[in-house]
């Protein structure tokens, strides 16, 4: 049995704040907010909690989520 992928979310922004909160995740079960920036690969991963982050549009979007590598730069607090 495989581990499920990690959720995806799709933006319309390359420039996206990530702090593990959610639906039924509130922000103080989260993580430090992390600002990411999404590059030329049309996506970018959460260093802290997974999530994956595609613009929309972008050369990631529409792509099958589980060929892509990992991809967690651009992060800063």
């Amino acid at each position: 049995m495989t581990a499920p992928l990690p959720e995806t979310i799709r933006t319309s922004h390359a420039r996206i704040a990530c702090d593990g909160s959610g639906p039924g995740v509130p922000a103080a079960l989260g993580h430090p907010r992390v600002f990411l920036q999404i590059d030329e690969h049309g996506y970018v991963d959460c260093g802290y909690c997974d999530r994956r982050f595609v613009l929309i549009g972008g050369p990631a979007d529409g792509a099958d989520q589980s060929q892509l590598p990992d991809h967690p730069a651009g992060a800063s607090v």
